[in-house]
């Protein structure tokens, strides 16, 4: 009998992890693919770029390392960080936004702490979150959805647009952001912040394309598409319900308690819950089992430090969605969480016996 010497937790079950991250991509599809059908062949490109940079990443580090990496390369755990990356950049931001965004997240974020289940970071947001910061004017030209866009773009236009920067007849990514009214179209979270700033009411601003009935134009079939998704990741109990639900019910609460206070300065639960990477967040991201806390309380108060931040952040932070900051942030806390939420050992006494 051979005996291993590995970290906890030691219980075996029945799903490799390649069939778990097989089972969390296609999980993603419903999402994406309406993500495609609204944003166009700009997230498609941004998918397939990302997923390439992380395998490529990942199989040169392991090269490095001397580890088998056709082997580690058929986890999957690549692939899903290049789905997650793709998914959350900005459609037919430049290629080379994509490229630093994935390598770091593979190389730096994953491999220099010890690669697959040593990570302290979940490795696509702190990916994401290095671009945004280094190049925020490239990641703030998200693209309004098709239907409001005044120029269609084709497959090649859209590769055109990420290598060069205009499309084939040579419109900007600006050009291909502004209405028909002139005026350049921004995402609903953005347009909110913008405007609530500008002095605006959000009965007023709720009048704009981008909305309708309350909501965001497209972004909320996305994040129906996230949950319906997330909700299969439940079923096969390949995430427990304890970060979604601490997530979602904080950030109802909070965004509940303002709109209360004060519905002309402050945008409803529903808008919260179907703008921007709420669904995505609270399903595939925040419930990283490497970077999130290992015991039950701990996620429930992860969860819920994950939905308050991402409303501090969109209501008065300086990004209009705060999802990937606020992962990022109690990434750091999950060791003080595990060790003030771990259960007693059998037998153990307390401090006062």
């Amino acid at each position: 009998m051979k005996l291993f010497k590995t970290p906890a937790p030691h219980v075996f079950g029945d799903l490799s992890i390649t069939q778990v991250m097989l089972t969390v991509a296609i999980a993603l599809l419903p999402g994406a693919l309406i993500q495609i059908f609204f944003f166009g062949w700009g997230t498609l490109l941004n998918v397939v770029q990302a997923v390439l940079w992380a395998l490529l990443g990942e199989a040169m580090v392991l090269r490095l390392r001397n580890q088998p990496y056709q082997q580690r390369l058929m986890d999957g755990s690549a692939f899903v960080t290049g789905l997650l990356l793709g998914l959350a950049l900005p459609p037919l931001v430049p290629w080379w936004v994509v490229c630093i965004a994935t390598l770091f997240a593979i190389v730096v974020v994953k491999h220099l702490y010890g690669g697959l289940g040593s990570n302290p970071f979940n490795p696509a947001m702190a990916g994401y979150v290095l671009v945004l910061v280094a190049f925020p004017l490239s990641m703030s030209q998200w693209l309004p959805i098709q239907d409001l866009m005044p120029h269609h773009l084709g497959l090649l236009d859209a590769l055109s647009v990420i290598l060069n920067g205009h499309t084939l007849s040579g419109v900007d990514r600006v050009g291909l952001r502004l209405g028909v009214d002139g005026f350049t179209l921004a995402t609903p979270l953005d347009t909110v912040k913008t405007d609530l700033s500008a002095g605006y009411m959000i009965r007023e601003i709720l009048t704009k394309p981008v909305f309708a009935d309350g909501l965001g134009r497209g972004w909320t079939w996305v994040n129906v598409g996230y949950l319906v998704g997330g909700l299969i990741l439940l079923w096969r109990r390949i995430i427990q319900w304890y970060v979604p639900a601490g997530m979602l019910v904080s950030l109802t609460l909070i965004s509940l308690f303002f709109y209360i206070y004060s519905p002309d300065q402050f945008a409803s639960p529903l808008f919260h819950l179907f703008s921007g990477a709420t669904m995505l967040g609270a399903f595939f991201i925040a419930t990283d089992p490497v970077s999130c806390a290992s015991t039950p309380s701990g996620r429930v108060i992860f969860g819920i430090g994950v939905g308050i931040l991402t409303y501090l952040i969109r209501t008065w932070g300086g990004y209009p969605d705060g999802v990937a900051f606020a992962v990022l942030l109690m990434n750091l806390a999950a060791p003080t969480l595990d060790h003030y939420t771990r259960p007693r050992a059998y037998g153990e006494m307390s401090t006062g016996g």
